[in-house]
């Protein structure tokens, strides 16, 4: 892996719903058997300069050190000059791991490489064929040892749909579909709830007939921070973006709308 320099950028220029009160379930352990905070910080579409700054507050670090993994958008040029760009004005170390890699060109493990970030977050794209490649290379495991550790993962659309355990995709042919991810956050998700028409109706859909879990819709600049599977925070970097918990109760779908705190 190869950190970039910041020359690289500076070179390109609804349905009824109910809305009472409604008990959100804490899932999961509170801490990893290491004893550290587990945390992600996800997007429903958007994870640009704010959502950026505030994953380099929640590592703690003066300085952190910031991975992208753009797997999703097969390590798409565009995204890398996009991120530079996007952490240019910030006081972090980015850094690019890409996933179409040579063993001549790649000196260290996905161990060694993940392991020393402080932060990784992971590119929008095609999540089914971004979950095969991590399985098929391993990085799966890699990204759960950093979880454990405490260094802080996240990600918008595709980004932050892969820490659930399921979620909506339109990684298939034809119509948005169930995809199976990594299940570091139990339940299911689903991201640009308000950008994409299918969204809603999708999710509310595969929740209805039981073939999805309930879980966290997020609107495209609104997104949630957890330590491990409880909500820390909710934010967004746009007025009118929500996040909602999505749930059957009693024979209907509920949309919890959840308090959201701006941040820029």
């Amino acid at each position: 892996m190869k950190r970039k320099e910041f020359l690289i950028s500076s070179a390109l220029g609804s349905v009824a719903l109910g809305t009472g009160q409604l008990a959100i379930p804490e899932m999961g352990p509170k801490t990893s058997h290491q004893g550290q905070t587990r945390k992600i910080l996800i997007a429903g579409g958007g994870f640009g300069e704010a959502f950026i700054r505030y994953m380099a507050l929640l590592t703690g670090k003066a300085k952190p050190r910031l991975c992208y993994l753009p797997t999703a958008s097969a390590d798409s040029d565009s995204g890398t000059i996009r991120w530079f760009q996007s952490c240019a004005p910030l006081d972090v170390v980015p850094f690019v791991q890409g996933s179409f890699i040579s063993s001549y060109r790649m000196e260290q493990s996905w161990d060694e490489v993940f392991l020393s970030m402080d932060g990784i977050v992971v590119s929008g794209g095609n999540t089914l064929n971004q979950q095969a490649i991590w399985r098929a290379q391993g990085i799966d495991e890699a990204l759960r040892k950093a979880w454990d550790r405490g260094i802080v993962l996240g990600g918008a659309s595709a980004g932050s749909l892969c820490w659930f355990e399921e979620g909506t995709t339109d990684s298939r042919p034809k119509e948005l579909t169930k995809v199976e991810c990594l299940g570091f956050l139990k339940g299911s998700h689903s991201p640009h709830y308000d950008a994409e028409g299918e969204r809603r109706p999708a999710y509310q859909r595969l929740i209805a007939s039981g073939e999805m879990k309930p879980g966290y819709a997020c609107d495209n600049n609104a997104g949630i921070y957890f330590e491990d599977n409880e909500v820390g925070r909710v934010v967004r970097t746009r007025e009118g973006a929500n996040v909602y918990y999505v749930s059957l109760v009693g024979g209907r779908i509920v949309e919890k709308v959840l308090e959201a705190d701006m941040i820029g």
